[in-house]
């Protein structure tokens, strides 16, 4: 690394941070952006991929693009983190179930207060709308797969995010639309028919397949169960939102096809937000019932001794996929007004959702790399980040207000990572 910026800012430690919720003023700190592309993988902690020989294209990426070393996740499990850095909240959820497709008749988190749960278990996800009540998180959480001491920390193990009464039911892709400004959920592994109603698919059957009508004379008959869950709804939030089910799950793509992100990024066409999350066997998440290079790691210890290197190794050529394609499209192409100055600014963000369900003290510290087309490159950033920093950050690059815990004034814009020379 060419220089490391010195922490700023850092959160209260032993407090819960003082919060707003609703939408405020439009961030500033970073120059606006034409294409912003955000790469989310799965549940590794920050020690598992940095200086992981299984990850040479991305451990190459942090060296040459820019790194934050103290980015937190907030929360488990997967879904909650995914609204949070999309929408700046949980919005009541605290589990990975499915939406509850179309269902204008049930109570949303936010009304009812009462927050979705893994354990103890709750029903599907009223779809989010409206105003209300978000949940808590708790500095160490027992909701989840750990339900003991010494549980799981949702940040570090001090800082913890108390509800707001006033959360709207909104995300980023909703500021988007009303500004009339291009976006895209990007999923690998989504059907040919869309992700409507779809709460997982091998990107040919789904949850909604009968397998008892296609394909009634195999012996053994498949099953629900033999569909191995490359996409998954709980790794695009847009879809459990009231506004998306009735209007725009038509800007949720696979990566193949006419309308798809490869076909996007070789034709220029790619909106101006983009949202992309590779599938299960692709962002390191893993499944257990897709072959060895899929398992889930042997061991949520922590550490690189325990993970699937296959899987580890699979992730890292999914990014490295993703990024020289963007790299290759002529949207990254920053071309001058002649004095050295880019018309065309874009940025990718990678970065990992949750550092999966590690017992305490591993902390929920995550890889968050910044590269862009414009200005300095090989920094590091030791100035503590969240999921809420990227969406302020997002705001900040495409003129938009700040959204629920993003106008917390503890939140920061990631400003060094993205600013000009």
């Amino acid at each position: 690394m060419k220089k490391t910026i010195l922490a700023l800012g850092l959160l209260a430690p032993a407090m819960a941070s003082q919060c707003f919720a609703a939408e405020g003023p439009v961030p500033t700190g970073i120059p606006h952006l034409d294409h912003v592309f955000v790469i989310v993988m799965e549940n590794h902690a920050y020690g598992q991929i940095f200086q992981n020989p299984n990850t040479p294209f991305i451990n190459a990426l942090v060296t040459s693009a820019n790194l934050a070393t103290n980015f937190f996740a907030i929360g488990h499990p997967s879904l909650t983190n995914y609204l949070e850095m999309t929408g700046g909240s949980n919005f009541g959820v605290r589990s990975d179930n499915d939406p509850d497709w179309h269902n204008n008749a049930c109570i949303t988190n936010l009304a009812s207060g009462i927050p979705s749960t893994d354990n103890p278990a709750t029903g599907n996800i009223c779809p989010i709308s409206g105003t209300g009540t978000d949940a808590v998180t708790p500095a160490v959480d027992t909701t989840n797969e750990v339900q003991s001491p010494p549980g799981l920390l949702s940040i570090d193990g001090i800082a913890s995010v108390p509800a707001v009464s006033t959360t709207t039911g909104k995300t980023i892709a909703d500021q988007l639309i009303a500004k009339k400004i291009s976006w895209k959920s990007y999923q690998e592994g989504l059907p040919p028919e869309g992700a409507d109603r779809v709460s997982y698919s091998d990107g040919d059957y789904t949850n909604n397949t009968d397998f008892s009508k296609i394909l009634p004379a195999l012996n053994p008959p498949l099953i629900q169960a033999d569909v191995v869950k490359l996409y998954a709804a709980k790794h695009n939030p847009f879809v459990y939102f009231k506004s998306i089910q009735e209007g725009y799950l038509a800007n949720t793509v696979a990566f193949d096809g006419q309308q798809g992100l490869y076909a996007d990024l070789a034709h220029g066409t790619v909106p101006t937000f983009s949202f992309i999350v590779p599938n299960q066997c692709n962002d390191q998440h893993g499944r257990g019932n897709a072959g060895a290079f899929c398992n889930f790691d042997p061991d949520d210890n922590g550490t690189q001794a325990g993970l699937n290197p296959a899987l580890i190794f699979r992730g890292d050529v999914a990014v490295k996929e993703i990024v020289n394609a963007i790299h290759a499209s002529p949207v990254w192409k920053a071309s001058g007004d002649g004095f050295g100055r880019p018309l065309n600014r874009s940025a990718i963000v990678l970065l990992w959702d949750e550092n999966d369900y590690s017992s305490a003290p591993t902390q929920n510290k995550v890889i968050f790399v910044v590269d862009t087309n414009y200005g300095i490159h090989g920094l590091q950033s030791t100035t503590r980040y969240t999921h809420f920093s990227l969406l302020k950050t997002l705001e900040a690059s495409l003129g938009l207000p700040c959204l629920n815990h993003a106008c917390d004034p503890d939140v920061s814009v990631i400003s060094d990572l993205f600013r000009a020379k």
